[in-house]
């Protein structure tokens, strides 16, 4: 556990990004409990899909629906995994109804909208989040169609994403202005591969493509995944975990330029536990968001905090 002092306790976070998993590191309910009793005031979570728990036999493309049934099988405190988003191929075009519908009956009125994992590089030192994962799925005519499906349904669209990618999110952005389309962990601004020791470059890169991004209006940031090693946050030098001032001075001209460019009511901060817990503990890293966001005004605080999450995902 850190033992930094909670900053700003009193600001109410909704955690807009969180795993769960029974594989180890296991990071189940409990654990999230733990966390979430580090000392910030997080009233409501956010599960995100993470391909665990699919039923192991039916029709291939209802499998992803075990993982709602799981997820919903476990003790849950009040406000925790208030909403899910969880995994339907959209390349299934309009029959991909059938699988978010089961989604919606499993989530028990906590079903809030899909994720189909994208992020994909030609570099085989880029590890793919997915191994089946292949490159310009979203310009697919029939992923357009279940994205189709999920707007009708009043549902949002997670997209995960490298850097390079995200010219396609845009034109997808684009086509369905109607939809909420959520991009996950900062446009995935990739520092491995043939990205190593190109930070400015890279961030260049992306400012650049967030910027047209944020003209379209019906796109929100998430600002996290910053714990992760493809992202180029290490462990200190000791091995030891990071603390929030030095997870601030690497990131804070980053988010400042987001929230700026995208506006905070279009952006909003994701723990991406725990994930990003193999660098950064949990108290640390809200610390680090509470640093960064300082210079904000107390309405903007909320919107980052918790007033976006809660506009998205209809909590």
């Amino acid at each position: 556990m850190s033992e930094e002092p909670i900053l700003d306790p009193e600001v109410e976070i909704y955690d807009a990004h969180h795993h769960l998993w029974d594989h180890e590191p296991a990071y189940l309910p409990a654990d999230l409990r733990a966390d979430l009793a580090s000392g910030h005031r997080v009233t409501h979570t956010v599960y995100m899909e993470c391909g665990s728990h699919y039923r192991a036999g039916g029709p291939i493309e209802m499998r992803p629906v075990g993982e709602t049934e799981w997820l919903m099988s476990l003790p849950h405190d009040e406000g925790t995994v208030a909403g899910i988003v969880g995994h339907a191929d959209l390349c299934l075009g309009s029959a991909v109804e059938d699988v978010i519908e089961a989604h919606l009956i499993a989530g028990l009125g906590r079903f809030r909208g899909i994720r189909h994992m994208t992020a994909w590089h030609s570099d085989p030192a880029v590890r793919h989040p997915v191994p089946t994962m292949a490159p310009n799925v979203l310009e697919r005519p029939e992923f357009g169609r279940g994205l189709e499906v999920l707007s009708r349904l009043g549902l949002s669209f997670d997209a995960w994403v490298f850097h390079p990618q995200l010219g396609e999110v845009v034109a997808m952005a684009r086509r369905h202005p109607e939809l909420a389309v959520v991009v996950d962990h900062l446009g995935g601004p990739l520092l491995v591969g043939p990205y190593f020791g190109r930070r400015d470059e890279v961030w260049a890169d992306l400012r650049s493509s967030l910027s047209e991004l944020a003209t379209c209006e019906n796109v929100v940031l998430k600002l996290g995944g910053i714990g992760m090693p493809m992202f180029g946050t290490e462990l200190g030098p000791t091995g030891q975990k990071i603390t929030s001032a030095e997870l601030a001075r690497t990131w804070s001209s980053l988010v400042a330029w987001c929230i700026a460019e995208f506006g905070a009511d279009r952006c909003m901060f994701e723990s991406n536990f725990p994930v990003d817990k193999e660098c950064v503990d949990y108290l640390t890293l809200w610390n680090s968001f509470k640093i960064m966001a300082a210079e904000a005004s107390p309405s903007e605080r909320d919107m980052l905090f918790s007033g976006t999450c809660k506009r998205i995902y209809k909590l």
